[in-house]
């Protein structure tokens, strides 16, 4: 869904779904990937990648390896690995990630709170800039990924 050329991220493939027009409330546990396109209020727990597509609307807690937003979002986000706003995706509430990307036009409204990341001795840092942010959005428009 993501990964049509097998490069970019989210690459992880979706292996659950809850699509547009449904709403749904309660506590999800899920052990794979998820995609939520619909409304969801609740607690969400995911060992995988969390998607929240451009016509998902969550108000929830948020646990996630990585969570990838380009709906709307209310309520705390913990991605272990990295929270990632596209341009049309909102946050308001607190964000703890390992590794945080907001797009232009995205939004987050809450507090932040980033581990200082670990970086194998002699390695040199790499800076996202306007233009990896313009590449990704790009990428993300024309092919259904961001790289």
């Amino acid at each position: 869904m993501w990964n049509k050329k097998g490069k970019g991220k989210p690459g992880a493939s979706t292996d659950s779904l809850f699509g547009h027009g449904g709403t749904l409330e309660g506590k999800i546990q899920c052990d794979t990937n998820l995609r939520i396109d619909g409304g969801f209020t609740g607690e969400i727990r995911c060992s995988g990648t969390l998607t929240i597509g451009e016509q998902g609307r969550v108000h929830a807690s948020i646990t996630a390896a990585d969570v990838f937003i380009a709906g709307k979002v209310f309520g705390d986000v913990t991605a272990k690995h990295s929270l990632i706003l596209t341009s049309t995706g909102s946050l308001h509430g607190s964000a703890a990630a390992g590794k945080l990307s907001i797009m232009e036009g995205g939004i987050l409204n809450g507090l932040v709170e980033m581990e200082e990341p670990s970086s194998p001795e002699g390695a040199n840092g790499s800076v996202w800039t306007a233009e990896c942010a313009a590449n990704a959005e790009d990428d993300l428009q024309h092919d259904g990924h961001a790289s």
